[in-house]
C-alpha cells in the first residue's frame, strides 16, 4: 500500500498546520525533508516522540516545524505515521506538502486516513462514520453521541443483535443439517420469542434515528403568521441579532430570509417568510406564495399572533392551515395590553408560547416547547443515533427480514425459509458494522469525508 500524505488542518490562515504522513515509508519521507536540529536522525525516533527541527527541500529552508512519529501499530491508521507541524499559512503549509510529495508520497484521498484505520482494525465502520459526525456536531448533544459511536456504543448494540441472529442461524443449521444426531428440536415459540427480542432491540435504535437527524442537521422551521405580528422582531431575538427589517409598516418582508439560530442545543434552520395575507403588490405576492411553500415543506411551524389584537378571518385561515402540521403557536407582543390567551387556541391542540420579542422575553419557554413537541427532553445522555442513512437502512432491511422471519414461522414454513430470511437479517447488520461489507459501500462510506481525515 502506498505511503499517503495530506494536510489535516482548515486550508486557511491561523497558528499552525499539520500535514500528516502515513504508510510504510512515512519516516523514511519525513526524513528527506525534515532535519531535527538536536542532529538526532528522524529514522532513530521512536513512537510516540517528537523532534524540532527545519524543513529543508532541494537545498532551501521552507520553515521551522515540530515532527511527531508513530511507529505501526500504535497509530491512528495502524501504520506507520509522521505528522509535521508548521507554522498556519496557506502558502508554506502548501510548499510542505509540496516536499512530501516531491519526496515520495502520495496524494491522500477524502478520508484515506480514517478508511485505513478501519481496514487496519483500528476502528469499526461505525466508529469510522462517528468521526465525521464528531467534526460537524454543532451541539453538546449531538457531540455526545458521536462520541459514544466513535466509543463504539452503536457498534456494540448492532454486534448484540447481530451475535444473537448468529446464535440462532447455528441452531437452526445444526438441527437441519445433522438430522440424525440427538439434538434437541427447534420450538417454534421459543425461536419466535428470540427473534421478537432482536426486532424490539432494533425498533429501538430505529427510534432514535429522527432524533439524530435533528441534533446533527437541525430542524426546518417556518416562522409564519399575518403581516405586522413580529415574525421578524422574533427571528432577530432567536438570532441574537438583526437579520431582519423589523417597522412598523405591514408587509416589510417580501422574500423569504434564511438563517439558522441555536435553541439551547438544537439548531433551527429559520424561515422568516411574507405576512400571509392578500395583496395586490406584486412582488408582496410573490413572498406570500414563497411562505405558503414554506409552510408546507417545513418540519415545524412557529405561527406568531399578535396577543395584543382578537384573531380576524386571517389568522383563523393560517390556523386551520396549521392544524396537521407541527406547530408551536407563539403569542407575541406580551408586553402590550394581551387580547389572547392559550384558551383561544384549544381547539387546536397545539402548544402555545407567550413571548415578548421587543423585550426579548419568552425564548427559554419556545426552546422548552421544541424539545417536548419533538420528545427531546426524554433523550437520555447514553442515547446513540445513526450517523448517516447507511446505518438506518441496513437496520430497516434487518428488521424487515426479521418480520418476515416471524411470519413465515406463524404460516407454517419450513425452517430452510426461515433460516433464509435471518441470514439476510444478520447479513445486514455486519454490513452496517464492517464485518462484512462489500468494497462499493466502504468506498461510499469515505468518499464524503474531508481530505486529511
Amino acid at each position: 500500500m502506498s505511503t499517503i500524505c495530506a494536510i489535516s488542518t482548515p486550508d486557511a490562515v491561523g497558528g499552525i498546520s499539520v500535514i500528516r504522513i502515513s504508510g510504510n515509508n512515512a519516516v523514511k519521507i519525513a526524513e528527506k525533508i525534515f532535519f531535527p536540529l538536536s542532529g538526532k536522525p528522524v529514522s532513530q525516533m521512536g513512537g510516540h516522540t517528537c523532534a524540532y527541527g527545519k524543513i529543508i527541500f532541494d537545498g532551501k529552508t521552507i520553515d521551522d516545524a515540530v515532527l511527531t512519529v508513530f511507529l505501526a501499530p500504535k497509530s491512528y491508521t495502524g501504520e506507520n505515521v509522521a505528522e509535521i507541524s508548521c507554522h498556519g499559512g496557506i502558502f508554506v503549509t502548501k510548499e510542505v506538502l509540496r516536499a512530501c510529495l516531491a519526496s515520495g508520497a502520495e496524494l491522500a484521498d477524502p478520508g484515506e486516513f480514517t478508511k485505513r484505520a478501519f481496514l487496519n482494525g483500528k476502528l469499526s465502520l461505525t466508529q469510522a462514520e462517528a468521526v465525521m459526525d464528531v467534526i460537524s456536531a454543532e451541539g453538546k448533544q449531538a457531540l455526545n453521541s458521536a462520541n459514544l459511536a466513535r466509543e463504539g456504543m452503536m457498534f456494540k448494540k448492532i454486534k448484540g443483535a447481530a451475535d444473537e441472529l448468529v446464535r440462532i442461524l447455528s441452531e437452526l443449521a445444526a438441527w437441519v443439517d445433522y438430522p440424525e444426531e440427538d439434538l434437541p428440536s427447534v420450538e417454534n415459540d421459543v425461536l419466535t420469542q428470540s427473534l421478537n427480542n432482536v426486532l424490539t432491540q432494533l425498533d429501538k435504535i430505529l427510534r432514535d434515528y429522527d432524533n439524530g437527524l435533528i441534533f446533527r442537521e437541525g430542524i426546518d422551521t417556518a416562522i409564519v403568521g399575518k403581516a405586522n405580528v413580529g415574525k421578524s422582531s422574533l427571528m432577530n431575538m432567536l438570532l441574537g441579532f438583526d437579520r431582519s427589517i423589523v417597522t412598523d409598516i405591514a408587509g416589510t418582508t417580501r422574500d423569504v430570509i434564511e438563517e439558522s439560530a441555536r435553541l439551547g442545543d438544537i439548531i433551527l434552520k429559520l424561515s422568516d417568510t411574507a405576512g400571509i395575507r392578500k395583496t395586490d403588490d406584486i412582488v408582496e405576492s410573490m413572498g406570500v406564495d414563497l411562505a405558503k411553500k414554506k409552510l408546507e415543506n417545513a418540519r415545524l411551524i412557529i405561527a406568531v399572533f399578535d396577543a395584543s389584537e382578537n384573531l380576524n378571518s386571517e389568522d383563523r385561515n393560517l390556523l386551520e392551515e396549521i392544524r396537521d402540521k407541527q406547530c408551536i403557536i407563539v403569542l407575541n407582543k406580551t408586553d402590550l395590553q394581551s387580547k389572547l390567551s392559550a384558551e383561544d387556541f384549544a381547539l387546536y391542540n397545539k402548544p402555545v408560547v407567550y413571548v415578548s420579542a421587543k423585550e426579548q422575553l419568552g425564548k427559554e419557554d419556545l426552546e422548552n416547547a421544541v424539545l417536548s413537541l419533538f420528545k427531546l427532553d426524554s433523550l437520555n445522555s447514553d442515547t446513540t443515533v445513526f450517523a448517516n442513512e447507511r446505518q438506518k437502512n441496513c437496520v430497516e432491511k434487518a428488521k424487515n427480514n426479521l418480520e418476515l422471519a416471524i411470519n413465515a414461522l406463524s404460516f407454517g414454513e419450513t425452517l430452510d425459509a426461515v433460516t433464509v430470511t435471518v441470514s439476510k437479517a444478520c447479513d445486514y447488520l455486519l454490513e452496517l458494522t464492517g464485518e462484512k461489507v462489500t468494497e462499493t459501500v466502504v468506498e461510499q462510506v469515505f468518499h464524503n469525508f474531508c481530505v486529511g481525515k
